[in-house]
């Protein structure tokens, strides 16, 4: 009997023992290799939830809410009696939302479903768009248009990136398509690009519209009827500025379509805007666009996986802008808008008006700044090459103009503040000779000497009075036939206190665009004494009402402004609402002179009405109200329009004033360059601005006694027949 081998037994339990081994280090390996991707996981969400948590949750917020344009009414701008000037016109309107996730196919279907349901302008239609839309339509075919060459080409250039290999590729398409192949979209389908270049163009979850101008009845309750079919697509209500002025300072707003102008984009959506919506434009809709655009809703948006919008919740409601109350008389400002158009027309109409083609006039009250009427005309020629006339207030700020003696007592108290004259000094009107120029004189003195003092300077508007102040400012000697030497200084002086009343500079009104007028850049001695006539640099008819409304009000420039109230919106859109803002005046500065100067300033600009020799006397001396002011007389070279007539030697003719003379009211400027290329024309500065005083205060007489009525008591109007018929009638049936 064989015994068992003892060695093979050790032999193979050392064999198993070695597996048992290896495997039990292999499962360590493993379970420890668990345990640190478990450890590296838990470490990586504790991370995420308390470090990262709060950012995250913010992150999340910021791309679930949107605020969304939900087409709120602006805010109305009305006149400062409360009547309104700009309003609100609701109308029908079709939307289109799209999401991330929507495809070009989806919004095919989408515009070709829509198509059949309303009808579409196709003017707006470019033949890019219809070259695009071709594509669109036939892309194998018009990708076909470009050689495997070609494409490979454009890929291979490594100076483009993705984006400008694929519009290069598209523009090459787009250049193969042939004008039969256009023609081959048919009139439904040019249906469906009109709406689909709308949806492609809108911006995600930011409602297009699709049609808001003539929607009618029908299309609104067939659209509305099919919303189920038309994802992305709604019916809603929007909102058309209406003017009922035609006064061009109101300005304008953007439509849906044209959104924020480009030049301001990253200016409005810091501020949440959206692309699409419709803003200020122009004058006082976009300076006060932040007060008249309403609160757009803001709706959280839930998305699911692929960037669906799975529900919709509003967070805040949208509420309507708030509206601007105007220091615009509009009851006053048509009767100006009438009486400078005939004038005008007037004017037009005599000898050597070939280059007559505007005229200006502001009023405003010299205490407050609040502009009461700004009215600026201009005759153009339409298609027809018939005349028409057509509002233009802004050129009050935008245009400047050489403005004659108007400025006669800016000089005199700029001469008084530098100390080179004083009050009732007496010089001598005669002709200026300086050697190398024309002489320079009075027009009532051609040839001899007179003597005079400030007052009789002004009543009479002297020039030599004037050119004799500007000569002691600089601190020279006049010797007939001998040279002035005049430094730039000696115009800076002058600029600089003529600046303190307004003239030159920006007056700050509440609008865009003001232009501060044209500096001579000259320092030849005439020059200096054109300056002081008002015959060298350029001065706005705004700037003219604001200089003049200084002197009116002893002294102080006021900041003119168009803005009288802010309000929170009207609850039933016939009584205003509750004031938010009320704007009062702003003094910017007081001038460099005493009381007692102005005063006798002042006096000399009565003078120029009421005395014997003022050059205004024949029209107001019969004025039933005490008032001063100054006309002004410009020779002026031509640079308007009619680049064929540059250089033309024109006369331009202005007015200011103020009234009462004791109490200012108002304070007015009026400006009508280039009258005539002659010497003879009527003067219709002096005749607007009587008529525009006198109908001012004919105006305050009626309000005045309006005003005397209690406090909510009606006006009772006379009883109609029909209205005594229609009680009877009702008696009868209640009997």
């Amino acid at each position: 009997m064989r015994k068992k081998n003892p060695s093979k037994k050790k032999r193979a339990a050392s064999v198993k023992a070695k597996q048992r081994a290896n495997l039990s280090f292999r499962m360590n390996i493993l379970f420890f290799s668990i345990f640190l991707l478990f450890s590296l996981l838990i470490l990586r969400l504790g991370y995420m939830q308390i470090v990262k948590g709060e950012e995250y949750v913010r992150e999340l917020a910021q791309t679930d809410e949107v605020t969304v344009n939900s087409s709120v009414p602006r805010g109305r701008i009305y006149d400062r009696q409360g009547r309104v000037l700009v309003d609100n016109e609701p109308k029908n309107a079709i939307t289109y939302t799209k999401l991330q996730s929507t495809t070009t196919k989806e919004m095919l279907e989408t515009a070709n479903k829509l198509a059949k349901l309303i009808k579409m302008d196709t003017k707006p239609i470019t033949d890019r768009d219809k070259r695009d839309f071709w594509i669109t339509l036939n892309k194998e075919k018009a990708y076909a248009k470009v050689s495997e060459k070609e494409q490979k080409d454009i890929n291979n250039d490594s100076e483009l990136e993705q984006k400008e290999k694929q519009a290069e590729l598209d523009k090459l398409v787009r250049d193969r398509i042939t004008n039969d192949e256009l023609r081959e979209l048919t009139k439904k389908d040019l249906q469906v690009l009109a709406i689909y270049r709308l949806m492609a163009a809108g911006y995600y979850l930011s409602p297009q519209i699709i049609k808001s101008d003539n929607v009618t009845n029908k299309e609104f309750a067939i659209v509305s009827e099919n919303l189920s079919e038309l994802p992305g697509v709604n019916t809603t209500t929007d909102w058309a500025r209406v003017k009922k002025s035609a006064l061009s300072i109101l300005g304008s707003t953007t439509t849906p379509r044209e959104g924020i102008p480009k030049n301001l984009v990253d200016y409005y959506l810091a501020r949440d805007y959206s692309r699409n919506d419709r803003v200020g434009k122009s004058y006082i809709e976009q300076q006060y666009e932040e007060i008249l655009q309403g609160q757009k809703a803001v709706v959280k948006n839930a998305t699911n996986g692929k960037g669906q919008v799975v529900d919709t919740v509003t967070t805040s409601e949208g509420s309507p802008g708030k509206e601007l109350i105007l220091t615009i008389d509009s009851e006053l400002q048509e009767s100006l808008d009438k009486i400078v158009e005939e004038q005008l027309l007037f004017a037009k109409s005599q000898a050597g008006s070939s280059l007559l083609d505007r005229a200006f006039l502001v009023m405003m009250n010299p205490n407050t700044g609040e502009i009461l009427s700004m009215v600026g005309k201009k005759l153009d020629t339409d298609d027809n090459g018939k005349m028409t006339i057509n509002d233009y207030a802004i050129g009050s700020f935008t245009s400047a103009y050489e403005a004659g003696s108007v400025i006669k007592p800016a000089t005199l108290l700029t001469g008084y503040s530098l100390n080179a004259i004083t009050p009732n000094e007496v010089l001598i009107d005669e002709p200026i000779k300086i050697l190398g120029t024309e002489p320079k004189k009075s027009i009532f003195n051609p040839g001899g000497r007179i003597s005079m003092d400030g007052l009789t300077a002004l009543e009479r508007s002297s020039n030599v009075y004037m050119f004799k102040t500007a000569m002691k400012i600089a601190g020279v000697n006049y010797v007939p036939n001998a040279g002035l030497r005049v430094t730039l200084e000696d115009f800076t002086k002058i600029r600089n206190s003529y600046a303190q009343f307004g003239l030159g500079v920006k007056t700050g009104i509440d609008l865009p665009g003001e232009f501060e007028g044209f500096k001579g850049n000259e320092t030849i001695s005439g020059k200096l004494l054109d300056l002081v006539i008002g015959q060298y640099d350029t001065f706005t008819p705004l700037q003219l009402a604001q200089y003049v409304s200084t002197i009116a009000n002893g002294g102080k420039r006021i900041q003119p402004h168009l803005a009288k109230e802010i309000r929170e919106p009207s609850v039933d859109g016939k009584t205003l609402g509750p004031i938010v803002t009320e704007l009062g005046p702003t003094i910017l500065n007081t001038i460099d002179n005493t009381k007692s100067e102005i005063d006798y300033v002042k006096s000399g600009m009565h003078r120029v009405y009421f005395g014997n020799q003022g050059t205004g006397a024949s029209y107001f001396r019969d004025a039933k109200f005490n008032a001063a002011g100054k006309t002004g007389t410009a020779e002026a070279v031509y640079y308007g329009p009619k680049k064929s007539a540059y250089g033309t030697q024109t006369l331009s003719i202005t007015h200011v004033g103020f009234a009462p003379y004791d109490n200012p009211e108002i304070a007015y400027a009026v400006v009508v360059p280039w009258v005539t290329t002659g010497t003879n024309y009527t003067a219709i500065n002096n005749i607007i601005a009587r008529q525009a005083v006198d109908k001012y205060f004919e105006i305050q007489k009626k309000n005045t006694k309006k005003a005397k009525q209690k406090v909510g008591e009606k006006i009772k109007k006379p009883i109609t027949k029909e209205q005594i018929d229609e009680e009877d009638a009702q008696k009868m049936g209640t009997q």
